[in-house]
């Protein structure tokens, strides 16, 4: 079943046309995922969809009686609010809706052939299921935890920083449930272990997503389907982020075979164009005008197929590496490291070599330290403890700030400070306008300043920028944050082709995959572990690892709980006490009495003159209680028979 149909959508910012006449429909249970450059529209997609944006032409439809919820990329909270509080408050209507489940219970208990009641009560027991609502208050417990957000569920909301305020935002709708749940880049200020729960969620309570990410392993896992905005279209591809890259293969070579045919048309036309008098009849000025048409195709699809090809070329380098050859040189000795920050240890006894082709990934949970590493290697911290050796090498330094690049300069400025178009890049001189179109600049951004650029195309130009130093090392810290899918395939591509060092921080566990040859993690309290394994391959064991500890926990339980029964077994009494003989003999009686008088109070209930002499509600309340009585002395008198036979 739909819940967002939109149909003949196109969006125009003055001369700019972002979609034009595209259809998209959200299915019930699909989970879709929007790629695409940036600035190609995926946002604003996503904005129609929410109704928050409205389309320049085409048509929105919607289910009205669904509740569609967006992720804000800013999101607001009441001042007065801490986090818990502000959690809590986007689920009153989950928490109306039990409270009412619990009275329409109680009511129905005492009138249950009220038709409805029931009905009322069969409404809102749908409504707590499909939001998974009933134990509201340990799911926000394991958010809390899973979040990282516990240790400041007594804080004012708006004291923490943006990506915690984000946290905050995310565990709310994840709780909350809607119909439909819009997110953009869900993934951002997310640790590698708070993404995976993020995955967990989603897949366990079967939402219905439409999100936009670079995270390619967070799509791979997530979306059932993917949809790219190219050239003001959407093509849809069923399956994760593998499935549209073979799909999009399948589809490129398609366009090349078509493409061919179109070429042996074209020889064909333009054969009959250039020899036949006919031509410049009037009648066959249609044929004449499908010759230039073809002409035009024919341009237009080489440059296309090149584009996917080129994408698809960069994808398909994963792990494919350079082979090192040589002795390597020996950047950093580091030795016996310690720092620690306002009581807390962030780094502790680490010793390590990182040599002149070494591809390290830093990776773990965010706030173990991770950045204070980069600084420490950069010089702008000092160790508390331990020795950081430097060889003779030059750096270059990629941080979220974005530190080398100047607001009020342009693009072409930034590139060339002294004048002229000319760029030098590891060697080879390149027109700035060359170079800056492998990062996806048109030409008319030369002239650009850089505060007039979005957040990703700063990125952009940060990484251009960085790519011209010639450095032996480059140190990134999130490198492909703010990024698009494109921009991050050619990062990777100038990473692979990097001769020297590479260190870097990521939470994106494709990107690491595809970059590094060895592992620093962050395990917390200062400890950090160097691995050579694949970031997935370790998180995959790390896994395993818990569920095996967590075994072992159970069988250790299982254990003692068998000692405790041996013991007991051992110490077991020889007669009972006083107490329970009494009971012993006592209880048959008193049982049989109590059910004589349910079944008294039963034939009463279906005799309509004896309840309504007696009233419906008391001779119900007094029921109610015989029975819990009845329960009690029932279970107390099977316990001492149990006792008994135990004692032999």
């Amino acid at each position: 079943m739909a819940l967002i149909d939109l149909f003949d959508i196109k969006k125009q910012y003055d001369v700019k046309l972002l979609l034009d006449g595209v259809d998209f429909h959200l299915n019930e249970g699909e989970r879709v995922a929007i790629v695409g450059k940036n600035g190609c529209g995926k946002s604003t997609l996503m904005k129609i969809a929410l109704g928050t944006e409205e389309p320049t032409e085409g048509k929105r439809v919607i289910d009205r009686s669904i509740q569609i919820e967006m992720l804000s990329q800013q999101p607001s909270f009441d001042a007065s609010l801490n986090v818990r509080e502000a959690i809590e408050n986007e689920l009153t209507e989950l928490k109306e809706a039990k409270a009412a489940y619990d009275r329409l219970t109680a009511a129905v208990a005492q009138d249950f052939e009220n038709r409805q009641l029931l009905a009322e009560l069969e409404k809102v027991t749908a409504y707590l299921d499909h939001h998974n609502a009933w134990s509201l208050d340990d799911k926000i417990e394991r958010v809390l935890q899973e979040f990282k957000l516990k240790e400041y569920e007594e804080r004012l909301v708006i004291s923490l920083s943006g990506g915690e305020q984000r946290r905050v935002a995310l565990a709310s709708l994840i709780l909350k449930k809607p119909e439909v749940l819009l997110l953009d880049e869900p993934t951002n200020h997310l640790d590698v272990y708070m993404v995976e729960f993020l995955e967990e969620i989603l897949l366990k309570e079967k939402f219905t997503l439409l999100f936009i990410s670079h995270d390619r392993h967070f799509i791979d896992t997530i979306a059932t389907r993917v949809v790219e905005v190219e050239n003001q279209k959407l093509i849809s591809y069923k399956g994760g982020y593998r499935d549209y890259l073979s799909q999009k293969e399948a589809r490129m070579q398609a366009l090349a075979k078509q493409h061919e045919n179109l070429l042996k048309l074209l020889k064909h036309e333009e054969e009959w164009l250039g020899k036949s008098v006919r031509a410049r009849e009037k009648r066959n000025q249609g044929r004449k005008r499908r010759v230039f048409e073809l002409r035009e195709e024919a341009k237009k699809n080489p440059t296309l197929i090149r584009k996917m090809q080129l994408e698809l070329e960069r994808e398909k380098k994963h792990f494919n590496r350079e082979k090192s050859v040589g002795k390597k040189k020996m950047l950093f000795e580091i030795d016996h490291l310690y720092y620690t920050i306002a009581g807390k240890e962030l780094i502790k006894d680490f010793t390590t070599r990182i040599l002149q082709r070494d591809k390290i990934a830093i990776v773990g949970v965010n706030g173990a330290g991770k950045s204070t590493l980069l600084r420490l290697l950069l010089g702008r911290l000092q160790p508390d403890s331990g020795i950081i050796k430097r060889g003779d090498f030059s750096i270059g330094y990629f941080d979220q700030h974005r530190e080398m690049l100047k607001d009020e300069e342009t693009l072409i400025g930034t590139f060339c400070p002294d004048g002229g178009d000319q760029i030098n890049v590891r060697g080879k001189t390149m027109h700035v306008y060359a170079y800056l179109k492998q990062f996806l600049f048109p030409e008319e951004f030369l002239t650009k300043k850089v505060g007039q650029l979005s957040g990703g195309e700063k990125n952009r130009v940060a990484l251009a920028l960085l790519f011209t130093k010639n450095v032996d090392c480059l140190i990134l810290d999130e490198p492909t944050n703010d990024l698009d899918i494109q921009t991050i395939n050619i990062l990777e591509e100038q990473l692979l082709n990097f001769p020297g060092a590479l260190i870097f921080v990521s939470h994106d566990r494709y990107f690491v995959d595809k970059i590094a040859s060895k592992l620093y993690i962050f395990k917390g309290n200062g400890i950090i572990e160097e691995s050579y394994q694949s970031y997935t391959e370790y998180l995959e064991i790390e896994k395993e690892v818990k569920v095996l500890e967590q075994m072992e926990k159970e069988i250790a339980k299982a254990g003692s709980r068998e000692q405790r029964a041996e013991s007991k077994e051992k110490k077991k009494p020889t007669k009972l006490s006083y107490k329970d003989q009494r009971d012993l003999d006592i209880l048959p009686d008193e049982i049989e009495a109590l059910e004589a008088k349910i079944d008294t109070f039963n034939a009463c209930l279906a005799n309509p003159e004896c309840y309504q002499e007696k009233g419906l509600n008391a001779l119900s309340e007094e029921l109610a209680e015989i029975e819990k009585i009845y329960e009690e002395k029932s279970e107390r008198y099977l316990e001492l028979l149990e006792k008994v036979e135990e004692m032999g």
